[in-house]
């Protein structure tokens, strides 16, 4: 799995220009499935994202995580994260997971953080999403789950 995080002040997703997930201060999430990920990618992904120390603390150092600092989550699937635009012009999909598979590993992703004692929050799986972010730094990483230990 990759995943984008953002720290933000607030963001929202609106589907069919109703809003359908809203958070305040956190991280948003954007999530991309591709083949090969399991749900063993899951728990050490959710570790790593709540417990990295990416929010300001009181000196205004990145010392805090998003568990200290209370945060809330929205996360969004993003199957275009699976990409890959190497070649020619047009990007091909072939890494993306087939949709059942990522919704069923999207929603694993989903309670694992609910299970962390993270607000979370999210779009609607395979929806064309209008996605606010109000970046709070702008402090963005990618993290592959393929890539943790």
């Amino acid at each position: 799995m990759i995943v984008v995080i953002q720290r933000v002040s607030s963001s929202s997703v609106k589907v069919d220009g109703k809003v359908v997930g809203e958070i305040g201060q956190g991280l948003n999430i954007l999530l991309g499935v591709k083949k090969g990920d399991t749900s063993e990618d899951i728990p050490k992904l959710v570790n790593k994202i709540v417990n990295l120390r990416i929010f300001s603390d009181e000196n205004g150092k990145m010392n805090l995580s998003l568990v200290d600092v209370k945060g809330e989550v929205l996360v969004i699937s993003q199957f275009t994260l699976a990409g890959n635009v190497k070649k020619g012009r047009r990007p091909s999909f072939d890494d993306s997971e087939k949709p059942d598979v990522a919704n069923a590993l999207y929603e694993e992703f989903v309670e694992e953080l609910k299970e962390n004692s993270v607000k979370t929050q999210t779009g609607v799986f395979g929806a064309m999403m209008d996605v606010s972010i109000q970046n709070d730094g702008p402090v963005t990483f990618i993290i592959d789950s393929k890539e943790l230990n």
